[in-house]
């Protein structure tokens, strides 16, 4: 069993609207409006604000300026299936926000490691001391 998400999107908070696709599709691409656009504004939704804020710095494409997320479905040829799908990205977008990241713990570098870029460094000297002429490596 899958544990819930700690958020709640609620449909008063999502716009959206039918508008015709594009690409393949006969006759029918020109006189019906399969795919959705949603919109989902982010500042004045009822997520909690350090969610808001993780996803406002996220720096996605999709989202504006003024911090709505467009989100464009046209996957499909019904408009059902766009709406589902547009909403699931949108879930999906909030959702890999919605937990804190994990903070990394300072750690102190092993006496072996420490010995190794020692090594490293001392092997890299050597190396560029042979570079030099015969009269400077004194």
């Amino acid at each position: 069993m899958t544990k819930p998400a700690a958020f709640e999107l609620f449909e008063q908070d999502i716009e959206w609207t039918a508008v015709r696709s594009q690409g393949p599709g006969g006759q029918n691409v020109n006189k019906v409006a399969s795919a959705v656009h949603l919109r989902f504004d982010v500042r004045s939704s009822r997520l909690p604000e350090d969610v808001q804020q993780r996803l406002l710095a996220q720096g996605d494409s999709r989202i504006t300026t003024e911090g709505v997320v467009v989100i464009k479905a046209q996957k499909y040829r019904t408009q059902e299936h766009n709406l589902w799908d547009g909403l699931q990205r949108l879930n999906a977008l909030v959702a890999s926000v919605a937990k804190p990241p994990t903070l990394r713990k300072a750690t102190k570098p092993t006496w072996s490691s420490q010995q190794r870029r020692l090594q490293g460094k001392s092997l890299r000297s050597g190396i560029k001391q042979l570079r030099q002429r015969p009269a400077d490596r004194d």
